[in-house]
This record gives structure tokens, sequence and C-alpha cells, in this order.
């Protein structure tokens, strides 16, 4: 990673004040109701029931805790690399190598969805950063980006003045919320249960996030290949609730 970059990065986590409208930016990223189709997507969780792999809350909260340290070894290097250089051409250059780097075609179909939506949001709500609208345009108009999820969330989370810990921190949150979200939706567990569960997995996800922070893309990899395997399995679910 370039020096310069690493040190600004190292100025953001001191306690330099930014714009206070950033930080209400920062805060509506993480919102459930900001509207980027996270809640149609179990990341594989609906097709590990069917082929009775998840049948209860603890199996359940194996899965989470699996599923997040694929996460994190996979795609925390996208959105540290993107958090930390957030220009159109770093941002494209990642997004292209994430593409050709997921295998799994329904987990590709679900990142290009959410990072859509996102990039979208983004675009039309954060009016504060008028550089995302002109990416967007640019990118959607050549016809070649993907805008996949993981690049897209670090783009933004860089834009709008989040240093790159956090920004990792809270895509590992975001992807916690929204399978233990879909978990309740198939009836493994129940609201108050999901709270519950929710932070009793805080500490495991901390971890996690610590162990994979701040790697290079070279160190990009899956660490459960069982999961990938599984929400590829999707397509073929004779019945189903989410898109992936």
């Amino acid at each position: 990673m370039e020096p310069d970059l690493v040190e600004t990065d190292k100025k953001r986590k001191r306690n330099v004040p930014i714009d206070s409208t950033l930080q209400w930016s920062q805060w509506q990223l993480l919102d459930s109701i900001l509207p980027t189709g996270g809640f149609a997507h179990s990341f594989g969780l609906e097709a590990a029931i069917q082929a009775r792999l998840v049948s209860g809350p603890d199996d359940l909260k194996t899965y989470i805790i699996q599923l997040l340290d694929n996460t994190g070894s996979l795609l925390l290097p996208f959105v540290y690399s993107t958090t930390l250089n957030p220009t159109l051409d770093n941002w494209q250059n990642l997004n292209g190598i994430l593409d050709a780097t997921l295998t799994n075609e329904v987990g590709r179909k679900a990142s290009v969805s959410q990072g859509s939506s996102l990039m979208r949001v983004a675009a039309a709500a954060f009016t504060e950063v008028p550089s995302l609208k002109s990416m967007r345009d640019v990118s959607a108009g050549s016809g070649v980006v993907s805008f996949h999820h993981a690049p897209v969330f670090g783009l933004i989370c860089g834009l709008v003045g989040m240093d790159s810990g956090t920004s990792q921190r809270a895509y590992m949150y975001v992807t916690m919320r929204d399978v233990i979200s879909a978990a309740t939706r198939l009836n493994l567990v129940g609201p108050l249960g999901a709270s519950v569960l929710q932070h009793q997995i805080a500490s495991v996800a901390e971890a996690m996030s610590k162990k994979w922070m701040d790697r290079p893309l070279e160190d990009a990899c899956q660490t459960a290949p069982l999961l990938d395997t599984l929400q590829g399995c999707h397509g073929y679910l004779f019945s189903r609730l989410f898109c992936s």
C-alpha cells in the first residue's frame, strides 16, 4: 500500500474533527432503512437450511461465525483498499479484480445487486459528496463496471471520511446484521433471540475483524468454501424466499 495513503489513514484515526454532515452520512450508511437490497439476500443460509446443515440456533451461530470469517478473509481487503484510496481508477480496478475472483455465480450476482443499489442510493442521498454521482455516471455509462458491494462500500466510506478500521468493522457489522435478519424471516430465531444472538456474536465479529483487518489485496482468500458452494446451490432450490 502507498506510504502516503497509509499515513493519511493514520491521521484519520486520530481525533481529527470532520464535517458534522459527513458524520450523519456515516451513520446513515449503516442504517437498515437504507434501501440497498441487503435484506433480499441470506448469504446462502436459506440453501443451508434446505440442505439440513442448519436447523437451529446453535447451527445458526456456527454458520454466522464461519460467514464472518469468510467475509473478512475475502472481502475486507477490498474494503480496506478502496477506503484508503477512494478514487475512480482504484475503485474500478479493484472492482474488476473482485469480479474475476468470485467464482460463485449466485454470490457474484448478489454482490453486484447490492453494490449497484448502494451506489445509486449514496449518489442520490449524499449530495455533500458530488464525486459519488459523477463516478456512478461515468462507470454506468462505460458499461464495463459491475458495482460489486465490497469495493463500493469501501469507496463510499472513504469519501464520507470514515477511517479504514471503522469501515472494515462496519462491513462486518452489516454482513452480520443482514444474515441474522434473514434467519429471523426463515423462522430460525425470533426477533428477541436475534438481538441476543447478535450481541453474543459481536465479540467474535470483532476478533474476526482484527484477524483480517488491513490486509493487502494479495491476501484475499476463501476460508469457508462450503458456504460458497451452498450459496451457489441457491438457484436450484424449488421454493425460496431470498435472492441468494
